[in-house]
């Protein structure tokens, strides 16, 4: 989910040119954008836990973009456009609601982030152990605990070292990742789906008509599916381009479409390939992308390329995980800079490096991957910590759907450089179902899964509970404690006043107006 960098330069209204190109102005072309927005949010780590349903997935996918994926974008890109300022969630949210819930905002994009990494970086243990040379030994061995527990530590204090030494290093090594790491396989198993499915070959979930509708009185068959929320997320950070494409108010929408429609056939696609060949009944959260790879190669007469291949998605996690080190991290700081973090946290390096931040996350991670010990599988913890970071994410995008709601309603005369089509009732009606679809899937991300053993289900649902309710509460506890002495100034990356924060402007005419010359007082 790593946020591409796109060309500011130029401010001209020549057309964009071709597809995938950038015009003599600087402009994207809104194939570009809609490039830029897939690599930003497809991530193949997370579909065996959607390959469960099936052809009911396919329903999963397409609403969860309908309700939560399109309206992300197009609300985030009217913010972008109208409060360009540092900030980003925090500015729109600051701007809505006061800078407690702004502060809030951009801590949960950190903390959840921060959660995410346990995750994320249990799918690279297990892709680093399908290197093996045996399928059945590769299983065995990215199951155990402890390795999966050692796996983690040394990857992610060995890419937080390499963060330490700016933003360049950091760069370098993520570079390539997302092509190596996801496009090329997202390719390759949806060409080997596609040619199993035209060969007539063994398709081991059921493909009739009435499966492409799950069973929607399950609530708990429902809890898989909430994470497809997550799937979608970090479209948000795309947002900051829209004023970079020629015509926004038409192109960027076309290109948020676009992007939307190629990564929901990217996900659907690899979906359904994964359970072409993998029983239901079988699917492991964290093996069976690994799995499904192994077995259309062996079928294939291609066995060999299955190391090749897992090395390629280790790569792609691990470059994914340096960006987002330092990425939501950084933005902390920034924050932090105007006063909202105490000064322990804002000490940063000589390569300016956020390093005591980024000690505090390694040490929040390093505490949450210990529960590999505790819980009783590797994919219960897998799903667990994978659920707090929706529901911490879901909380964010609830504030910043309401904070376009509000700012509407509040501030309607504001020059908005891009603005939602329809006026105060398309924004009412685009924020107003992604709010809807958010709390939805946050409700639902406290059900334990009925596919997935994760222990006691009061502990599951306690711990969700408690974390939510422990992320949230540091946040305000942090912003009740501040002091002035806290706000550092002359940074780069100072914050500017929110604009209720700065005087009230004159009327124009007031501001124009001269005073008579020429007449004398009697």
């Amino acid at each position: 989910m790593a946020q591409s960098k796109a060309n500011r330069a130029g401010a001209s209204n020549t057309p964009a040119t071709a597809a995938g190109k950038v015009s003599s102005a600087g402009k994207l072309s809104v194939m570009t954008l809609a490039i830029m927005n897939v690599v930003a949010v497809v991530s193949l780590r997370g579909l065996p836990a959607e390959a469960e349903y099936g052809l009911g997935s396919i329903f999963y996918y397409i609403f969860a973009a309908i309700v939560f994926l399109i309206p992300v974008s197009l609300v985030a890109a009217e913010l972008a456009a109208t409060w360009p300022q540092n900030g980003g969630v925090y500015r729109w949210v600051g701007e809505a609601f006061g800078a407690r819930m702004g502060f809030l905002a951009i801590w949960l994009l950190w903390i959840q982030s921060t959660i995410w990494f346990s995750t994320v970086l249990t799918f690279a243990a297990v892709s680093l152990a399908f290197i093996g040379p045996n399928q059945t030994w590769d299983e065995a061995f990215s199951a155990n605990k402890f390795y999966v527990l050692a796996v983690c530590l040394v990857v992610y204090w060995g890419a937080t070292l390499v963060n330490f030494r700016g933003t360049n290093a950091g760069a370098a090594l993520s570079k390539w990742g997302g092509t190596i790491g996801t496009i090329i396989p997202a390719g390759i198993i949806i060409l080997f789906g596609i040619i199993w499915l035209a060969m007539s070959r063994t398709i081991q979930m059921p493909i009739a008509a009435k499966d492409l509708f799950p069973d929607l009185t399950n609530f708990n068959n429902l809890v898989l599916a909430s994470s497809i929320f997550l799937f979608y997320a970090g479209m948000e950070m795309s947002a900051v381009h829209v004023k970079d494409i020629d015509n926004p108010t038409r192109n960027y929408p076309k290109a948020i479409f676009l992007a939307s429609g190629t990564t929901v056939a990217i996900l659907v696609f690899g979906t359904l390939a994964i359970g072409f060949v993998i029983p239901q009944q079988q699917i492991n959260l964290t093996q069976s992308l690994l799995v499904a790879y192994d077995d259309y190669f062996r079928a294939f007469g291609l066995g060999f390329l299955s190391p090749l291949l897992a090395a390629a998605l280790a790569i792609g996690v691990l470059a994914g995980v340096s960006t987002w080190i330092g990425g939501p991290s950084k933005g902390l700081l920034a924050v932090g800079q105007a006063g909202y973090l105490p000064p322990f946290m804002q000490k940063t390096n000589k390569a300016g490096v956020q390093v005591n931040i980024l000690f505090i996350q390694g040490a929040i991670v390093t505490l949450l991957t210990l529960m590999f010990i505790v819980l009783p599988s590797v994919q219960a913890v897998y799903q667990i910590l994978g659920q707090l970071t929706v529901t911490l994410y879901l909380i964010m995008y609830m504030l910043m759907f309401a904070a376009g709601i509000w700012l509407r309603i509040r501030d309607p005369q504001r020059p908005r450089p891009y603005s939602i089509p329809g006026g105060k009732i398309g924004m009412f009606t685009i924020a107003g179902l992604g709010f809807l679809g958010a709390l939805l899937a946050f409700v639902l991300g406290f059900l334990p899964p009925s596919q997935i053993a994760v222990g006691s289900p009061t502990l599951y649902v306690g711990f969700l509970v408690a974390g939510n309710v422990l992320a949230v509460g540091l946040a305000l506890i942090i912003y009740a404690v501040r002091r002035p002495s806290w706000k550092r100034t002359g940074t780069d990356a100072e914050m500017e006043p929110f604009s209720w924060e700065q005087p009230p402007r004159k009327p124009a005419a007031q501001q124009t107006a001269k005073p008579a010359v020429g007449k004398k007082k009697k």
